[in-house]
């Protein structure tokens, strides 16, 4: 026999909500913490200004991680990796498979250019001893040097090392790995919270029909019947 589900009034969950107490200081940090995640130097050195609220890393930093971050999503690998080893030369002596993968998309650069011979070159010299050592940086490497025998790209199974969207991955891994070594969260808490939020109404949904947010970016509430 199925069980009728609770109704909570839009009164009464307003109510429910009310009785929740934030503090302000939670808020900003939260906001805090986005920004300097996502490397919004400019806006975070203002709200620091007006909210009195710190963040966590030199804001400074911040302008140096989005200088790397920008060089990858620009194609040059080579300039993010010297920005990289300025920042912190144990960044990459650690991460043997972030080393890979912007070498690998120095590669993959190289073969956009058509410079084919310094490709081979390159991978030969730089990547063939790494993928020696690591079955999966082989497999990799294979398929990215795939794309040298289609004369056309478009036609090559692994065409997507060639779009945009790969350059921004390895961009926002080495971003992640320069938060990392700065002891910081590699991703912002706040986009977790809103999963939690919409995870949460979800299981609430099978027990009881209530106001929801449907529009996380108002936060408003919209009953059922609305």
């Amino acid at each position: 026999m199925a069980t009728s589900k609770k109704v909570i009034t839009r009164d009464e969950w307003e109510k429910k909500l009310n009785a929740v107490k934030l503090r302000k200081e939670d808020m900003n940090t939260l906001v805090m913490n986005f920004l300097v995640t996502e490397g919004f130097v400019e806006a975070a050195d203002k709200f620091q200004r007006e909210s009195g609220t710190k963040p966590e890393i030199d804001l400074a930093t911040i302008t140096d991680r989005m200088a790397v971050k920008k060089a990858v999503q620009n194609g040059n690998v080579e300039d993010a990796i010297e920005k990289v080893n300025d920042l912190n030369p144990e960044i990459l002596d650690t991460n043997p498979e972030l080393f890979f993968h912007l070498q690998q998309q120095r590669l993959i650069e190289l073969i956009r250019q058509g410079k084919t011979e310094e490709a081979l070159e390159f991978a030969q010299e730089e990547l063939a001893p790494r993928g020696e050592e690591n079955q999966a940086f082989l497999q990799e490497l294979e398929k990215t040097v795939a794309l040298l025998v289609f004369e056309d790209a478009s036609n090559c199974p692994v065409k997507d090392l060639l779009d945009i969207s790969h350059r921004l991955k390895t961009a926002s891994e080495v971003n992640a790995a320069i938060l990392t070594s700065q002891s910081h969260e590699k991703d912002p808490k706040l986009p977790s919270l809103l999963k939690m939020l919409i995870w949460a109404q979800n299981q609430l949904d099978e027990k009881a029909v209530y106001p929801h947010i449907n529009d996380l970016s108002t936060g408003q509430l919209k009953t059922p019947s609305e």
